[in-house]
């Protein structure tokens, strides 16, 4: 019964320290600094769980149609997704350098994401990223389909190709 006793202070004393921590104002929301290793490490844990727990969504259909990469190529310029992420023979953004976390250079993840999880987070954002929900915005199912078909295909894209496909419209 001690023992129990004990942890239940030493949780009291945890959560008021806490509290003291964040409230008074002792951690730092500033972009300029860097999250420590375990801040780091906990906000990408819990954001790949969220996402695997929610993301859900089927294709409406083939992701391979060539049309459709065009026509995300198109929309990932227009939408400004390339200033953030980029995108071959684009450069970024020079504001993208001040977000904090880094927007990922899509070409380097995209191979390990499943569809359904680039269009969850396409369409509902990433808090306290930088990036937007564009489902919010108003921007259809199928728009967001048809860049996460080009995203899937990003890795492989020439500049040549991307500059044609983005700048030709759907």
């Amino acid at each position: 019964m001690r023992f129990l006793a004990v942890i239940g202070a030493l949780a009291i004393i945890v959560v008021i320290g806490a509290a003291v921590f964040f409230f008074g104002g002792f951690y730092n929301v500033a972009a300029s600094e860097q999250d420590s290793g375990v801040v780091a490490w906990s906000l990408q844990q819990v954001r790949e769980a969220s996402i695997n727990r929610h993301a859900s969504a089927a294709p409406p259909g083939s992701l391979d149609d060539a049309a459709i990469i065009r026509s995300g190529a198109h929309a990932f310029l227009e939408r400004g997704c390339v200033n953030c992420h980029g995108g071959p023979g684009a450069t970024w953004a020079k504001f993208s350098e001040g977000l904090n976390p880094s927007p990922p250079d899509l070409k380097d993840v995209v191979g390990a994401a499943r569809p359904v999880e680039l269009f969850w987070v396409i369409k509902n954002g990433i808090r306290m990223t930088g990036m937007p929900s564009f489902g919010a915005t108003g921007v259809p199912d199928q728009e967001i389909w048809s860049i996460v078909a080009f995203l899937k295909k990003l890795p492989t894209v020439s500049d040549a190709d991307f500059k044609t496909w983005s700048t030709s419209g759907p």
